[in-house]
């Protein structure tokens, strides 16, 4: 089963990306802006993800995705560790939050 580790793990392994904690849990930066969060309780992570397309995505799998009531009116979403099916999935998911964030000249070190 995946976990906190294999989400840090695949995260650095992404160009110009950084670790740093914010509100007393792992976060992770490339290029000074964040694109990826461990929640305290480490079971989730959360990925930026443009609103129309995060709820496409909750509704088409609402058992791996959905935001908390905080987060309503952010473009992030939360995705369940334990749903996810592998660590092919994880990276795929993280990369797309990490593509969102990172600018074009670090985005071209991953091709």
């Amino acid at each position: 089963m995946l976990d906190a580790d294999d989400v840090r793990r695949i995260a650095l392994s992404f160009p110009g990306v950084v670790e740093k904690e914010r509100w007393g849990h792992p976060t992770f930066d490339v290029a000074g802006r964040m694109f990826l969060t461990v929640p305290d309780d480490q079971t989730s992570f959360a990925v930026r993800c443009p609103r129309l397309e995060r709820t496409e995505l909750i509704a088409a799998e609402p058992e791996k995705f959905w935001v908390p009531p905080h987060e309503a009116g952010s473009s992030w979403v939360r995705a369940r560790l334990a749903a996810l099916e592998d660590a092919a999935e994880l990276r795929d998911i993280l990369l797309d939050s990490w593509r969102q964030t990172a600018p074009e000249s670090v985005a071209e070190e991953l091709t």
